[in-house]
């Protein structure tokens, strides 16, 4: 929406042509920020509740910094997914708050003033070391989504003592995202130990016969403890994004 539209849409309002509900409708809908590349949604956090995340995969440096500089001239922030250490240091030289976690590949400009976190709390629970960049994109999407979050590391069920002694951080969290590969059980173990939402996450890590975590996908849909919600293979994002909508509501 150009400012000229903006200007016109309020006079509207003013003028009692137009209801504050009605314009607030076409607020939602209406503004996109047309690029040479991309069609930026600056409207996607009245929508929604939170800013346009830039998936970085398969886009040029200069793409990404492009849609980051709108992002971040409308919001103020910008979080970017599966980002190489090139665009980070590209992002972090235009701003200088850039986060680069080279783990979760994610590049995130944090809000100058945010508000302390209130819409409850995330634990993020990865299976093995190995799952860890998967679960470190979880855990980054729901800190930027403002959402407080705990990590539980390396407790998959080849030791399951290990998930056991912490029964007062997973009875404690209001949504748990557990990310495993091989097999996938960990999610199920998960889903019978806790009243709260499980997000399972299935990643590509395993030996050949997981073929790419498809595996664990079928486990952790085929869970017998009721209510596990599962997401794509290696998508720590999208189960960080169920969260926080789980969360806000």
């Amino acid at each position: 929406m150009t400012p000229a539209q903006l200007e016109a849409l309020l006079a509207d309002v003013a003028a009692g042509a137009l209801s504050p509900e009605s314009a607030l409708h076409r607020l939602r809908h209406l503004p996109f920020e047309d690029l040479p590349f991309a069609r930026v949604d600056h409207h996607r956090h009245l929508r929604q509740g939170h800013p346009e995340v830039v998936f970085c995969a398969g886009k040029t440096v200069a793409q990404v910094v492009g849609i980051c500089e709108r992002l971040a001239e409308h919001s103020g922030t910008f979080l970017g997914t599966r980002a190489t250490g090139e665009m980070a240091s590209a992002l972090e030289q235009r701003f200088p708050g850039t986060e680069w976690n080279p783990v979760a590949r994610t590049v995130h400009l944090p809000l100058r003033h945010a508000a302390p976190p209130s819409t409850g709390s995330i634990l993020v629970i990865s299976a093995g070391t190995s799952d860890l960049p998967v679960a470190e994109e979880a855990a980054v999407t729901g800190t930027a989504f403002g959402h407080q979050v705990d990590r539980l590391v390396d407790v998959g069920v080849a030791g399951l003592h290990r998930l056991l002694s912490e029964g007062e951080r997973l009875t404690g969290a209001d949504v748990l995202i557990v990310v495993a590969g091989m097999e996938g059980a960990l999610p199920s173990v998960v889903g019978g130990l806790v009243a709260g939402p499980v997000i399972a996450v299935p990643t590509s890590v395993g030996y050949g016969a997981s073929f790419g975590g498809i595996a664990a996908l079928l486990g952790m849909l085929n869970s017998c403890a009721a209510g596990v919600t599962v997401v794509n293979i290696d998508n720590g994002f999208g189960a960080a994004a169920a969260a926080s909508r789980i969360l806000s509501r």
